[in-house]
This record gives C-alpha cells, sequence and structure tokens, in this order.
C-alpha cells in the first residue's frame, strides 16, 4: 500500500496543476472578452464608414430624432447590438454560461412586438399594408446587409482566436449583432418610421447577415 505522506503529496500535486489550470484559463477568459469588445469597436467603425459612403443621414434627422417613432428604431437595435456582443462573449468560450443575455434578448423581442401592437391598435387596419410595404424595404434589404459586412468580419476573426463549440450558432449571432449594428446606422437614414416596417424589414435584413454568419462560422470557426 502506498504510504500516507506519498498520498497527501500526490494530491497535492494534482491540486497545484488543477490550481495551475484553472489561473491559465481564467487569463484567456479575460483575454476572449477584451478581444470581442475590440471586434465590436473596430467593426462598428468599419460600419460608420460603409455608411457614409454609400448613405446620409435624412435632412429632417434633427427635427424627428426625438419623436417616439423614431427613437423606437434605436430602442431596439442598440441593445439588441450590445446584447448579441455579450452573447459572442459566452459563445467563444467552451461550455461558457449565457448568464443573463439571453433573458436580455427576450425583453428587446417583447419591446419590439409592444411597439408594433401599439400601431395596429392606433392605426386604422386599411393603413397597416402601407405601413408594412413603407417606401424603402428594398433600400432597407440591400444597404443593412452591406453596411454589416465589415463587423462581421471582424466578429468573425475574433471567434477564430477563441473556442466556439458550436460554430454555426456562434457565426449566426455574430451576423445578428453585425446585422444590429448596421440596422442602427441605416436607422439615421431610413424615412419610415412605422414599428410595422422596423419589425418586418430590419429583422429580415438582420436575418439575412445572420445566414451569412452561419456560414462563415460552420466554415471557418
Amino acid at each position: 500500500m502506498m504510504p500516507d505522506n506519498d498520498r497527501v503529496q500526490k494530491a497535492s500535486t494534482g491540486t497545484d496543476r488543477l490550481i495551475l489550470m484553472l489561473s491559465r484559463d481564467a487569463k484567456v477568459r479575460v483575454r476572449f472578452g477584451q478581444i470581442i469588445v475590440q471586434a465590436a469597436a473596430v467593426g462598428l467603425l468599419a460600419a460608420a464608414a460603409s455608411y457614409l459612403a454609400m448613405l446620409h443621414p435624412r435632412p429632417d434627422l434633427g427635427d424627428v430624432v426625438e419623436t417616439a417613432r423614431v427613437l423606437f428604431k434605436f430602442i431596439v437595435t442598440v441593445p439588441l447590438a450590445v446584447v448579441m456582443v455579450g452573447l459572442l462573449d459566452r459563445l467563444g468560450r467552451p461550455a461558457a454560461p449565457l448568464g443573463w443575455w439571453p433573458w436580455l434578448l427576450g425583453g428587446i423581442g417583447a419591446v419590439l412586438a409592444a411597439g408594433v401592437g401599439a400601431e395596429l391598435a392606433m392605426s386604422p387596419s386599411a393603413e397597416w399594408g402601407a405601413r408594412l410595404l413603407g417606401t424603402n424595404a428594398r433600400y432597407c434589404l440591400t444597404f443593412i446587409p452591406l453596411i454589416a459586412i465589415g463587423p462581421l468580419v471582424c466578429f468573425i476573426a475574433a471567434l477564430r482566436q477563441g473556442m466556439p463549440s458550436r460554430p454555426g450558432l456562434a457565426g449566426a449571432m455574430a451576423g445578428i449583432a453585425s446585422g444590429a449594428m448596421a440596422a442602427a446606422l441605416y436607422a439615421t437614414h431610413c424615412p419610415d418610421d412605422s414599428p410595422l416596417f422596423v419589425a418586418t424589414w430590419y429583422t429580415v435584413s438582420t436575418c439575412i447577415v445572420a445566414a451569412c454568419g452561419y456560414v462563415a462560422g460552420r466554415r471557418l470557426l
């Protein structure tokens, strides 16, 4: 039988190794979080550059930016981008808990649904179709994905520095984060302020970016 002193010594050695592994893992997690934040910052700059190269703010933005319908665009898109960046930080780490980020995502969905419900309740049903289609649906479907290319590239590059256990999902979440950034910028140009329009075409545009992110994640992560 092994002497008690040898057992204690081996147990102590194993514990020391475990502590060392955990400390190294903690350092990697902090570093990956910083990488995601840096990717978000660089991606936002890239998206802004693309936006300014292709579009411009609407002429009456200063007059309408404080109205409820215009603010609604940013109340949905900006928090969505922030929440998705937080989720990316979690998805890039193997077996990391998602925390309270999914709950915040559900809250954003509830706000979007409430805005659409309020508009449907306060507007005649004969106007619903016109509000849904708006005047810039085609531009929305074109420019939001184009503006989102830069952030998506940055997020995919950042995720390659991590260890996402579900690469397709991580890529799709990167697409949603990128689409939300692009949608927030595009909202300063888009004259269609209907919550019904935003919920439909901004969402479809973001889903296009998410699909691209999913493919990129499956192939590159």
